[in-house]
C-alpha cells in the first residue's frame, strides 16, 4: 500500500512563521552564491542544479518524489538519460565532496597516488581520529598517538598538501562530528570512508559509508555507483520527554529491523514526530542507521536544522535553505517501499545487546532479561561519547544526571569514561562547566577521537575471557569489539541512561523508577535529564586544529613511503583475470554465523598496519569461527595436513599456486566500511566469497578489488559445502549482468555437487573483475 510523505505546509509550520520565503523561482533570480564551507569559498552550493535535475527526474518518473530520492537523483551525471528504478538499477552519481579518516584515509590514499592523477577534482578531506587510544586521559594520550604515530600523520598531512585535501590534526575531533559541524548541510551529497557517515542525514544530507576505492573514484572525477536505493519511511508521530532521547528511536528502529533490514535502502524520517528532535539528535539516529545496514538515513530540512546551522557559523547557507524549502522535504504524495511507525510519546528507553546492536530491550525488561540468560548485572564500565552521541546536547543530558547524583553525595559505582566529538565540543563542555561535573561524578575525559567505540582502548580493570558487563552511548557491540575481550557483554544506550547506570553501578537499574541511596541514607529517584539544545553563547572553537592545502597547488611537494616502513607500503597492481573459468579453488575456511568487517579485519591494535597491506593482512579472518571446529583461528592446511592460523594457511596456498575461496554465512561483511576485509583476501590469494547474502559496503569492496562475491541461489547449497572441498566457479567467459554463475564442488571423497550462484555485477564492474581491481580499469581507460 502506498504510504505517504510530509507535506510542504507541514513543514512551514515546522519552519515557523518568522522565516522568510521564496518560492523555488524567485530563488533561481536571486542567484545567491553561498559558499560550501568556509574552508573552500570558491566552492559553493549549488541548489539550482539539484532543482533542475529533479525536476527532469520527476517529469520522466511522473510521480512525487521522496526526499532522499530528490537529493540522489538531483546529483546523477545523466538525469536525462539515467535508467531509475529502486533496488535494480546502477545509478552514476556525481557526489559534492568526500570525507576521510584516518585509518582508512591511508589505503584510499595510496590509491589515489597510485592513479597518477595531481589534484582531486573535488572537495576533501582527512580527518585524525582513529589511531589514539585511550590509556589514561585525553591530553596525554593525543600526545602518545602524535608520537606513536607521527610516520602515518606526517604520509597524511602531505599527501593532503600534495593532493589538494583538506587535513584535520589529531586531536581536532571524530570526522563525523566535523563533518555535522562544518560540512554537511540540507541536500548535500557527501561519500566518506568510515559506515557511519550517514550521522550528516541529521542535517538534511545523504551521507554514504564507502570503501576507499569509491572515494579515489569520486576524487578522481568519475562518477560513482550506488545501486538505486529502496526508501524505507519511518514515520514519527507524538514527541520525546522525560528519559527518552533520539538514540530511543534508532534503538527501536534496530530491534524491528534487525542488522540486515535496511540492507540496500534508504532510511527516510519523517511526520510531525520529527520537530521534536534536535538536529544533534537526529545525527545520532541517522549514525546509528549503519547497524542496520541501511545506505544511509536523512531528516527533511526544518527549524531545527536551520537553528544548528546559524549557531555553527552557517546562516547564510539556512537562509539559502530556506529559500529552497520545498526542495529539500518529501512531495506531498510521495511513496516508500515499506513503512515503520513509532509514537514517541509511548516510546520508552532503551539498551541493545549483548553482542549486536539490533537485540533491544526496554529498560524496563532488561535486568530480568539479563538474569535469565545469565548475564553479568554489574556495570563495570560506563562510557559516553563517541560519533554517535557526542554533542553538546549529549554532554549536558549526562551532566544534568551527574549533578543530581553529586548533590546526593553519590559518585560513580562504576568506571565513567567521556569523549567529546569534537575539540569544538570539548573546550564548549569545559567552559560551560559539564566537564567539570562529569569528572567530579567520577569521569575521566579521553581524547576528541574515536576510542574505545572502535576497540582503541588499552582496558586494564579485567582479564581477557573474564566475563563482565559495559554498557555505552556508542553504536556497535559486537564480540570483543571495545576492548578485545570475548567475554565482555557490551550494551548499548542513551548517554543519560549510561551515565545512569555507572552511577548505579548496575545493569538492572531502571531510572524511570528505581530509587538511589544519598550519602546520608535517603532514597531518592533521579529526575528525568534536562539540558540546552545548543550552548546559549556561542561555540568556542578551541585550538585551531586545520591545515589548509597550499593555495599555490601541491605540484611541487614530495610524498615519499619509505620501503622499509612497517606502516606504510606503496601498493602493486593486482593481476588481472586471465580469461577463463576458476578451477578447483581450495575452502580457506567455511565460515559459521555472524561474520563483521570485524571478524575479517580486526581493528584495535591492528589499526596501526592499515597503510601496510601486507602486516594487515596478517589479521585476515583471525575472528570468523571455522564450522569445522567452533574455532577462531585454527583452520587445516589442506596441502600439509597440519593447523594453522587463517593468513598463515593463505600465505601457504598462495606461495605454492593455490587460489582459494571463502564461505560464509548471513549479511556477510555487516559493520565497517573498511576495505582491508576486501583487499587482504585479494591480496593473498583470494579469488572469490560465496555466502547467504552481503552487506552493501563489503559486498562493493570485494568487486572493486577484483574478487568475486557470489551468493547461493539456493541458501540450503551453504549445507552441501564441506571445508576440505574444492570450487570451481563456470560461465566467466560469459560473465554478464543479470546472468548466475554455476559452481562445481568437489569433496574429498570423489562425489560432486553442482549448483547456480548468484552476482549483483554490472557491466562496469564486470570489467573491474576482468582488468583486476577497479584501480587497474581506471588506468586502462586514462
Amino acid at each position: 500500500m502506498a504510504t505517504y510523505c510530509l507535506t510542504v505546509a507541514r513543514l512551514q509550520l515546522a519552519l515557523g512563521h518568522g522565516v522568510r520565503r521564496l518560492h523555488v523561482s524567485a530563488a533561481f533570480n536571486a542567484k545567491a552564491k553561498v559558499s560550501m564551507s568556509r574552508f573552500e569559498p570558491s566552492n559553493y552550493v549549488n541548489y539550482e542544479k539539484l532543482n533542475e535535475n529533479v525536476n527532469i527526474v520527476r517529469k520522466r518518473l511522473n510521480r512525487p518524489l521522496t526526499l532522499s530520492e530528490k537529493i540522489v537523483y538531483g546529483h546523477l551525471d545523466d538525469p536525462v538519460g539515467q535508467d531509475i528504478a529502486r533496488g535494480r538499477t546502477y545509478l552514476r552519481l556525481r557526489p559534492d565532496r568526500v570525507a576521510m579518516q584516518d585509518a582508512t584515509a591511508q589505503m584510499a590514499m595510496l590509491q589515489f597516488i597510485s592513479s597518477g592523477l595531481p589534484q582531486v577534482a573535488v572537495p576533501s578531506t582527512i580527518h585524525c581520529d582513529h589511531l589514539i587510544e585511550a590509556q589514561i586521559g585525553g591530553a596525554k594520550d593525543l600526545a602518545r598517538a602524535k608520537d606513536i604515530n607521527a610516520e602515518v600523520y606526517n604520509f597524511l598531512a602531505s599527501a593532503g598538501a600534495k593532493y589538494g585535501v583538506g587535513f584535520w590534526k589529531p586531536g581536532s575531533g571524530i570526522i563525523h562530528q566535523i563533518i555535522l559541524e562544518n560540512y554537511a548541510y540540507p541536500g548535500v551529497l557527501l561519500i566518506g570512508t568510515d559506515s557511519h557517515t550517514p550521522n550528516g542525514g541529521g542535517l538534511g544530507s545523504i551521507c554514504i559509508g564507502v570503501g576507499g576505492a569509491d572515494a579515489v573514484d569520486v576524487m578522481a572525477g568519475i562518477p560513482w555507483e550506488l545501486k538505486c536505493p529502496n526508501v524505507i519511511g519511518v514515520k514519527l508521530t507524538g514527541k520525546l520527554s522525560g528519559w527518552t532521547s533520539p538514540k530511543d528511536v534508532i534503538l527501536k528502529v534496530a530491534g524491528i529491523l534487525t542488522v540486515k533490514g535496511g540492507t540496500g535502502a534508504i532510511v527516510e524520517y519523517h511526520g510531525p514526530g520529527v520537530d521534536s528532535i534536535s538536529c544533534t539528535g537526529m545525527a545520532t539516529i541517522c549514525n546509528m542507521g549503519a547497524e542496520i545496514g541501511a545506505t544511509t538515513s536523512v531528516f527533511p530540512y526544518n527549524h531545527r536544522m536551520k537553528t544548528y546551522l546559524e549557531k555553527t557559523g552557517r546562516g547564510d547557507i539556512a537562509a539559502l535553505a530556506d529559500d529552497y524549502a520545498d526542495l529539500l522535504v518529501p512531495d506531498t504524495g510521495c511513496e516508500y517501499d515499506s513503512m515503520v511507525e513509532i509514537n514517541l510519546d509511548e516510546l520508552k528507553p532503551h539498551i541493545n545487546g549483548p553482542f549486536t546492536p539490533d537485540l533491544a530491550h526496554p529498560m524496563a525488561d532488561i535486568g530480568a532479561t539479563a538474569v535469565k540468560n545469565g548475564w553479568p548485572l554489574e556495570v563495570k564500565v560506563g562510557l559516553i561519547g563517541s560519533c554517535t552521541n557526542s554533542s553538546y546536547e549529549d554532554m549536558g543530558r549526562s551532566a544534568s544526571v551527574a549533578k543530581q547524583a553529586l548533590d546526593k553525595g553519590l559518585k560513580c559505582k562504576a568506571a565513567f569514561t567521556i569523549t567529546p566529538g569534537s575539540e569544538q565540543i570539548r573546550a564548549t563542555i569545559e567552559r560551560d562547566g559539564y566537564s567539570k561535573i562529569l569528572g567530579d561524578v567520577g569521569g575521566m575525559v579521553l581524547a576528541n577521537a574515536c576510542g574505545p567505540c572502535i576497540g582503541q582502548w588499552d582496558r586494564r580493570d579485567v582479564k581477557k575471557g573474564e566475563k563482565n558487563t559495559i554498557v555505552t552511548s556508542y553504536n556497535r557491540n559486537f564480540t570483543a569489539r571495545n576492548d578485545a575481550n570475548p567475554a565482555t557483554h557490551a550494551f548499548v544506550a542513551s548517554p543519560e541512561i549510561v551515565t545512569a547506570l555507572a552511577i548505579a553501578g548496575t545493569l538492572d537499574f531502571n531510572p524511570e523508577v528505581d530509587y538511589l541511596t544519598a550519602a546520608n541514607g535517603e532514597k531518592f529517584k533521579l529526575k528525568p535529564p534536562s539540558a540546552d539544545e545548543l550552548p546559549k553563547l556561542d561555540f568556542d572553537p578551541g585550538q585551531d586544529t586545520y591545515q589548509h592545502p597550499p593555495a599555490e597547488g601541491g605540484s611541487k611537494l614530495r610524498v615519499d613511503v619509505s620501503p622499509t616502513s612497517t606502516r606504510l607500503q606503496l601498493l602493486e597492481p593486482f593481476d588481472k583475470w586471465a580469461g577463463g573459468d576458476l578451477e578447483d579453488l581450495q575452502i580457506l575456511i567455511k565460515v559459521k554465523g555472524k561474520c563483521t568487517t570485524d571478524h575479517i579485519s580486526a581493528a584495535g591494535p591492528w589499526l596501526k598496519f592499515r597503510g601496510h597491506l601486507d602486516n594487515i593482512s596478517n589479521n585476515m579472518l583471525i575472528g570468523a569461527v571455522n564450522i569445522e571446529n567452533d574455532g577462531v583461528n585454527k583452520i587445516k592446511n589442506q596441502l600439509t595436513g597440519e593447523y594453522g592460523g587463517v593468513p598463515d594457511v593463505a600465505r601457504y596456498y598462495k606461495a605454492n599456486g593455490l587460489s582459494w575461496v571463502v564461505v560464509g554465512d548471513d549479511n556477510y561483511g555487516e559493520g565497517s566500511s573498511r576495505e582491508h576485509a576486501a583487499l587482504e583476501p585479494r591480496h593473498l590469494g583470494g579469488r572469490c566469497i560465496i555466502v547467504k547474502s552481503f552487506a552493501r559496503i563489503h559486498e562493493t569492496n570485494l568487486k572493486k578489488q577484483g574478487m568475486l562475491p557470489l551468493t547461493f541461489q539456493n541458501p540450503a547449497d551453504y549445507d552441501k559445502i564441506r571445508p576440505d572441498d574444492k570450487i570451481s566457479i563456470k560461465g566467466l567467459a560469459t560473465f554478464a549482468p543479470g546472468k548466475p554463475l554455476s559452481t562445481v564442488v568437489k569433496h574429498s571423497d570423489g562425489t560432486k555437487d553442482e549448483f547456480q550462484l548468484n552476482h549483483t555485477f554490472n557491466e562496469t564492474q564486470i570489467e573491474w573483475f576482468q582488468a583486476g581491481s577497479a584501480l587497474n580499469r581506471m588506468k586502462e581507460l586514462q
